[in-house]
């Protein structure tokens, strides 16, 4: 008898201790089959979720309203016209826009993707449930138009329509539109960003670098100036950074805010349910592409009330105690805390105020 490449002499005498040796070898993978397999699952499910495994979490998000609701719309052409606005808007408005000259060159769904339409991609669709209301950016009520010519100022570094203007009536109807059927006041699952957990440590721009090397520069090219579509008009892959990219004063400028929106949409072909970035990727590209040079802004008007800074907004003064650099790079978990126990503490003394 031949096993393994051994040869067994199988007499009489031996045959029985050749079944009870092969058997027990049977009894011991089996054993050992259950073991690995039980351990590998336990093992599994303490591991955290990587990039590129899809998130399967059941939930309803939002979505555009069908496009055959608007075939009897009486703004129907305006509507049209301020989704063509938000796609294209550099055929309109950019250096060489058909109606003015007045912004970088970048489309609004450069950072609204799809038209402001994909779920967490800094879609529109809870936005007129819940404008009119109070910012602390401006430390003012603010209406739709006011929100948008911030858009146009600060991620197209340009100047906005005028609010009389055909224009900026359009892009609000589309907005208004697509958030028809939202609640006043909710904000619908899907909406803005998804949130990402924060670092223990600092994001690094070394460390972004190489994942920007590695799976963002064949896009958005060596010098993050991004790549122009052939009519020399609109962007294929906008600017990351560079004259023609965002200023300081957009909200992409925040590392947050970058950070989300890479995980759930970058690389190209990304999204909430098939991310192709960790965490640790996506803070540590905010941190780079952030670090890079970009045009600048007249910010002294910015969050009246320090207080109400948010954790990492880059530019003092604070009143929380920390410095530009941890805001600007973390880590951000203590400044969190900290914000949050200063506003537990001010709503508590408001409330016994007026109880009082």
């Amino acid at each position: 008898l031949r096993v393994n490449g051994l040869t067994l002499f199988c007499t009489m005498s031996n045959k029985r201790l050749i079944y009870t040796f092969l058997f027990s070898l049977g009894l011991l993978g089996v054993f050992g089959y259950v073991v690995f397999t039980k351990s590998d699952e336990m093992g599994r499910q303490n591991m955290p979720v990587q990039a590129g495994i899809a998130d399967t979490t059941v939930t309803e998000y939002w979505h555009a309203p069908d496009a055959s609701t608007l075939e009897n719309h009486p703004d129907k052409a305006s509507i049209l016209y301020g989704k063509d606005l938000i796609a294209r808007t550099a055929y309109y408005l950019g250096p060489k826009g058909s109606v003015a000259q007045t912004t970088n060159g970048m489309n609004c769904q450069n950072c609204h993707l799809d038209a402001g339409t994909k779920v967490f991609g800094n879609n529109y669709g809870s936005v007129f449930a819940n404008y009119p209301k109070y910012r602390p950016r401006s430390g003012t009520k603010e209406n739709i138009q006011k929100r948008v010519t911030d858009c146009f100022e600060r991620s197209l570094n340009g100047k906005a329509p005028d609010s009389s203007s055909v224009e900026m009536k359009a892009i609000v109807a589309y907005i208004n539109w697509l958030g028809k059927d939202v609640t006043k006041g909710e904000k619908a699952a899907g909406s803005g960003f998804k949130d990402i957990a924060f670092l223990d440590r600092p994001a690094d721009p070394e460390k972004g670098k190489m994942v920007y090397v590695q799976k963002c520069q064949s896009c958005h090219q060596l010098n993050g100036e991004g790549v122009k579509a052939a009519d020399g008009i609109v962007y294929t892959y906008p600017p990351l950074w560079g004259e023609h990219s965002y200023n300081i004063g957009a909200g992409l400028y925040r590392l947050a805010s970058f950070a989300k929106y890479v995980k759930y949409n970058m690389p190209y072909g990304a999204s909430y349910l098939n991310t192709q970035l960790s965490d640790e990727e996506a803070w540590d590209l905010a941190a780079f592409v952030n670090s890079q040079p970009r045009p600048s802004k007249d910010l002294k008007k910015d969050w009246p009330k320090t207080e109400e800074k948010p954790f990492d907004h880059p530019f003092g003064p604070y009143a929380d105690g920390f410095t530009e650099i941890q805001h600007k790079y973390g880590p951000f978990q203590p400044i969190k805390d900290k914000l949050d126990a200063m506003k537990k503490q001010k709503d508590g003394a408001k409330q016994k105020k007026q109880t009082s």
